[in-house]
């Protein structure tokens, strides 16, 4: 209400405006003398102004009448006008139309098809930025790689198609196993789109098959900055990095920079197995055997592992096997009823001539758990308290047929290792290796596992001991040697 108030006031003022200054005009007795060449015209005041009015409306027309015989010589000459849209439209009709059923015929495996359907979406559209990665593909599932790859190339040239084809050539160049290519290609990729989780996920897989563990990082890191990791993962996978950087460093006579970043990973990562043990065996070596002793524990408490108890072992190498039970005991404190503490400490009692404990120690574990190293126990219980050879002979024949136990297996492609590696030497997974019970074990127990060098070596010295006392029997063996006489071969046997 107020403004339309406003307006009208505006407007009366206006008119009140025109009214004045015309009143003014007529009422004054000056006159405009206009001269043209040798002509003069004089004017009321009035009349210029009227005159003036003329100039300007004619000024306006000519300016029209430029303008249009401008848009007629364009017209003329084949710019954009609403004819030329209307065949465009057309045109642009036919291209979809076409990139439509190439895309439908990509979808349906119908590469060449698909390859002439692009290639008629072209023609019409003129849009190489639409039209290029239907025909790479499309040539692609035609069979024609060469010019998929030419395509591709071409597509470089574009900002707009950059990117994809940079992808299109690193598909190509991972597929043909030229991972040097393809390395500078998927390093190519992420400088274009760090952000992209396939081209992190490939960076980060070549560079950890090429043994670049600082670019890994570097890589693994841009992962947590986009959000794409959890940072629990980030920081297992950055210490798995560390550790194998660590190792190289190690190797290479650069022992302070690896036994930093030994200790970064263990403390990224206080479960990580090889980590945790190397760590200790570092600590150990600095004469920090508490150190060591702190960090192995913790390990256990998170991931118990024969690698940790024999790490633990080397904190103090020459102690009595009861003082080794008595630390041991610190060690499986958090979860005791682990199979791995129940298994360590069977072997400790069998080394320190324990037996009833060792039988305690394993529990029923040759039946809930019956594994080559569970039964091979058992047969070493049943050895140092007496049992007859029959007895024990079944438990190790039960022992060579039975499962091998926890084992470093890949859970990508279920290859089994003989120590962990950051990468799988059998798919080249990342970060793939977990200490867990293959399906199917074709392999013996890894050095690693075999915590019995004490209770092998006594085994093996008892009964070297009492084999003049205890004359077991084994399995009979033929004597294929001929008597002195002739005479058909005695039948042997052999005794442990």
């Amino acid at each position: 209400m107020l403004w339309s108030l406003i307006k009208i006031l505006i407007f009366v003022a206006m008119v009140a405006a025109l009214t004045f200054g015309a009143t003014f005009l007529m009422d004054t007795g000056e006159q405009v003398r206009i001269a043209v060449a040798s002509t003069e015209f004089t004017l009321s005041p009035v009349a210029a102004v009227v005159l003036m009015l003329l100039l300007l409306l004619s000024a306006w027309l000519l300016f029209k009448a430029a303008g249009l015989l401008l848009a007629t010589l364009k017209f003329l000459n084949g710019d954009e006008t609403a004819v030329s849209r209307y065949f465009s439209r057309g045109r642009e009709r036919k291209g979809f139309e076409a990139l439509a059923q190439g895309m439908m015929a990509l979808a349906s495996g119908e590469g060449r098809v698909a390859m002439a359907k692009a290639a008629r979406a072209e023609r019409y559209l003129g849009r190489p930025d639409l039209t290029s990665l239907l025909t790479a593909q499309a040539a692609e599932l035609a069979g024609d790689r060469a010019k998929a790859s030419e395509t591709y190339k071409t597509m470089l040239t574009d900002e707009r198609t950059k990117f994809a084809g940079v992808r299109g050539l690193l598909s190509q160049r991972l597929a043909d196993g030229d991972t040097d290519t393809a390395m500078a290609l998927a390093e190519k990729a992420f400088s274009l789109k760090p952000r992209h989780t396939e081209v992190q996920d490939t960076l980060l897989r070549l560079q950890a098959n090429d043994e670049n563990w600082s670019g890994a990082r570097k890589t693994l890191a841009a992962k947590l900055k986009t959000g794409d990791m959890p940072r629990d993962v980030h920081k297992r996978r950055d210490a798995v990095l560390a550790f194998s950087e660590a190792m190289d460093a190690i190797s290479s006579n650069k022992t302070e920079l690896g036994e930093a970043l030994i200790n970064d990973a263990n403390r990224m990562a206080p479960g990580l197995v090889p980590s945790a043990a190397m760590a200790a065996r570092v600590a150990v070596r600095g004469g920090k055997q508490r150190q060591a002793t702190k960090l192995l524990k913790r390990a256990w408490e998170l991931n118990p592992h024969p690698e940790l108890a024999e790490a633990y072992a080397e904190i103090a190498p020459d102690e009595t096997a009861a003082a080794r039970i008595k630390r041991f005991e610190a060690l499986i404190k958090p979860n005791p009823n682990h199979v791995e503490s129940r298994l360590l400490m069977a072997e400790l009692f069998i080394a320190a001539e324990d037996f009833p404990a060792a039988r305690k120690s394993l529990g029923d574990l040759y039946e809930t758990a019956p594994t080559a190293r569970s039964l091979t126990i058992m047969a070493a219980v049943e050895k140092g308290e007496g049992s007859d050879d029959a007895i024990i002979r079944a438990w190790l024949a039960k022992a060579v047929t039975a499962s091998r136990g926890p084992q470093w297996t890949c859970g990508n492609c279920n290859n089994i290792h003989a120590a962990w590696v950051p990468v799988c030497d059998n798919c080249g997974a990342f970060d793939s290796l977990s200490w867990v019970e293959p399906p199917q074990s074709e392999i013996a127990l890894t050095n690693s596992a075999e915590m019995l060098p004490l209770i092998v070596g006594a085994i093996e010295d008892k009964s070297t001991e009492a084999e003049a006392e205890d004359d077991t029997v084994l399995p009979e063996v033929v004597d294929i040697t001929p008597n002195g006489d002739g005479s058909e071969p005695n039948r042997a046997s052999a005794s442990t």
